[in-house]
């Protein structure tokens, strides 16, 4: 009989905490809309008008969602004049929103 003691796993696990914020982070990703705004950011800048009138929303539930997207970190916004203009926090987000889409992108092939 071969009896060969087994070797602890040199992986390390998700802490129960990072998934739990993990889990929550992608729940919140889990609305069209927030998604939708997101989509027309990895492209370029908005100001809130622009936004609502490219995803035919009011201007209320875009700035609304805009505030989400802050409050997680997924966007920023300058100020110029009157106007304010909104952009992806960082190259995390896009590339996160990247490699989603062409996760799914490729499943539809």
């Amino acid at each position: 009989m071969f009896t060969k003691e087994l070797q602890p796993l040199s992986i390390q696990v998700l802490s129960s905490e990072k998934a739990q914020r993990m889990a929550e982070f992608f729940s919140f990703l889990g609305d069209a809309n927030r998604l939708r705004i997101l989509s027309l950011l990895a492209e370029k800048e908005f100001c809130v008008s622009d936004l609502a009138a490219t995803l035919d929303m009011s201007e209320s539930a875009v700035s609304h969602q805009l505030r989400n997207l802050r409050a997680m970190r997924l966007v920023n916004y300058r100020k110029q004049g009157r106007r304010v203009f909104y952009r992806l926090h960082d190259n995390h987000v896009l590339h996160l929103y990247q490699a989603v889409a062409e996760h799914l992108d490729e499943r539809d092939e």
